[in-house]
């Protein structure tokens, strides 16, 4: 008999790997099974009856989760030893892979994995192949279950067995020689054929006082296969359309997150172990004018490909209408309106945060989804109390702001509900559970996602999770940071030049001094022209130097298409010419408008 586990190759794969380490390592061997006298308890020799109560049993012992390995198990110990001593279940790595089965066509056996094995307490010193490898065809002889089990779809069986009958069924001498020692006597395998594809095979054998196996026999493994069959063809299916969903959720979040001043993000996603727990939520970082930050976190009533398809699209929209509008909350109203004109009818909740690192300050406002956590300098936890407005695509707006100081030191975090949902607690339950295991950890564990890898996080995982960590810090050297706040009378313009070419200076950057002044000169203008005078203004260097200028008015500006004879709407031309890239977007009090130049060098 061929005995393994799967490991290696592919997403479902893998996970069974990692499964099998958790378990003790990937070196187990045949699991024994205690029985009495295994010969008197099959007396009986399967009555039509008894097989079809027998039989029916095993529709309710097979097959009880949607996982390949467990069901594979669930096959050899269901037969031992009602129906045998010992039994194995084999897999091709293709199926594995959450590919196709092979159809039976007498050709090349492809390559396969042993699943299972379970033996009496008599049998336990059979030698099992090494567990965790692929079959290598070249240190093993074809036996009966490659030559007509695998590549004929044939059933097999070996009576009683002679001498020459070991080296047919067994692969090497060794195993042989150790079926000998163990009074093995009869042998029979069968193919695990679903839909007209072949999955895999099992074999059986007995030994000391039991009786050989016969025809009835191989009539009832080969019933007790193709039922068997079914569920692991049914797992598969269900792994595949998993594999489909988890890659679609990943091709959907962020690859990476940008560079934020004066804040360290770090995002985690974690998609359940159940296909229809898969979909939904989502995250992004934005980066903003001025270098402030936008923290998103959402989640999509629902699951499966339906979910994940709209997560993307809100994602999408989230995103665009965080680089015209700062203001969380009516980031929010306006998502919610795009929410509403979706086809599926489907509602999210979401949190949005700004952070701004001029003043260390969060601008948090939430539609119906869980209270973020701010851990302080000193470890303490607590929940923020935001104001909890309709989830996206409820149609009840406007949603309220909180703005609070997020401390060096300090750390926000943003998760989903499946960080905290449980089948049995209560909600606050469930939080406070959050919170305290927040207080529990360090920094740097917090960071590196240790609340998605805690033990109560395990494979029963129901519903995927997102967790962001966002951690205010100083800035580092390379970026400094710089505002003021320009007076409303007087020369506002010249007081603007003077403050920025004095800074450029301080910098060493006085050779961008001469655009920045032209710059700033066009913005500030167009803030006492439209915008009620100008607010303040904010100059960044970091990777780019970038001036922004803040002021009261509603309407965001355009580039005008200008005469020969026009004396105006040339300001904005000229700053689309000698800069990277320019824009504007909204503030709870007016808007900012931000130019952007490369650094020399």
């Amino acid at each position: 008999m061929e005995v393994g586990t799967v490991n290696g190759g592919g997403g479902p794969a893998r996970r069974l790997t990692r499964r099998l380490a958790a378990q003790g390592g990937i070196s187990r061997q045949l699991q024994p099974r205690r029985a009495e006298t295994v010969g008197a308890r099959r007396a009986d020799r399967f009555t039509t009856a008894a097989r079809l109560r027998w039989l029916h049993a095993a529709s309710t012992r097979i097959g009880t989760t949607l996982d390949l390995e467990r069901t594979a198990q669930e096959l050899a110990d269901y037969s031992v030893p009602r129906l045998a001593d010992a039994a194995a279940v084999d897999l091709l790595e293709s199926v594995l892979l959450g590919e196709e089965g092979e159809r039976v066509t007498g050709a090349a056996v492809p390559a396969i994995r042993a699943m299972a094995v379970t033996a009496i307490d008599a049998l336990v010193d059979l030698e099992p192949s090494p567990v965790g490898e692929v079959v290598d065809r070249r240190t093993r002889r074809e036996t009966l279950l490659i030559t007509q089990c695998l590549r004929n779809g044939l059933p097999v069986l070996v009576s009683r067995m002679t001498d020459e009958d070991y080296t047919r069924v067994a692969p090497t001498d060794s195993a042989a020689a150790a079926m000998r020692r163990q009074g093995v006597h009869s042998y029979m395998a069968v193919p695990l054929i679903a839909r007209g594809v072949l999955l895999g095979s099992a074999d059986f054998v007995r030994a000391g006082d039991s009786p050989p196996f016969n025809r009835s026999d191989v009539e009832l493994a080969v019933q007790l296969g193709s039922m068997a069959a079914v569920f692991m063809d049914n797992a598969r299916l269900y792994g595949r359309e998993r594999e489909h969903v988890v890659s679609l959720q990943r091709s959907l979040l962020p690859r990476a997150t940008p560079h934020t001043p004066g804040l360290q993000v770090h995002a985690h996603y974690v998609p359940a172990f159940d296909a229809h727990g898969v979909g939904g939520d989502w995250y992004d970082v934005v980066a903003l004018p001025g270098g402030r930050t936008a923290l998103v976190v959402g989640d999509v009533t629902g699951h499966g490909l339906p979910a994940a398809a709209t997560m993307g699209r809100l994602r999408t929209v989230a995103r665009t209408l965080m680089t015209l509008d700062i203001a969380p909350d009516r980031v929010l109203a306006r998502l919610d309106l795009a929410t509403r004109d979706l086809e599926d009818d489907q509602v999210a909740t979401c949190l949005c945060a700004v952070y701004d690192p001029a003043d260390s300050s969060y601008t948090i406002a939430s539609a119906g989804h869980p209270p973020p956590l701010l851990v302080d300098g000193g470890g303490k936890a607590r929940f923020l109390d935001v104001p909890v407005g309709a989830p996206l695509g409820a149609g009840v707006i406007p949603y309220d702001p909180l703005r609070l100081r997020g401390p060096v030191g300090s750390r926000l975090v943003l998760y989903t509900d499946g960080l905290i949902k449980t089948r049995v607690e209560d909600v606050d339950v469930q939080l406070e559970g959050l919170r305290s295991a927040v207080a529990a950890m360090t920094p740097e564990q917090l960071d590196d996602g240790g609340l998605l890898t805690s033990p109560k996080a395990d494979d029963g995982r129901f519903d995927e999770a997102v967790l962001l960590v966002a951690g205010g810090r100083q800035l580092a050297p390379e970026v400094r940071l710089q505002v003021w706040d320009l007076p409303t009378d007087g020369n506002p313009a010249s007081i603007a030049r003077k403050l920025v070419t004095e800074q450029l200076g301080r910098w060493s950057l006085a050779e961008l001094a001469d655009v920045t002044e032209l710059v700033v000169s066009e913005l500030v203008g167009n803030a006492l022209r439209y915008g009620g005078g100008p607010g303040r203004l904010r100059l960044v260097c970091d990777e780019r130097l970038r001036v922004e200028v803040a002021d009261t008015g509603p309407d965001l500006p355009q580039i005008q298409h200008a005469d020969v004879s026009d004396e105006g709407g040339r300001g904005l031309q000229l700053i689309n010419l000698l800069c990277r890239r320019w824009g504007s977007c909204r503030t709870a009090n007016g808007k900012v408008v931000w130019a952007e130049q490369n650094i020399p060098g």
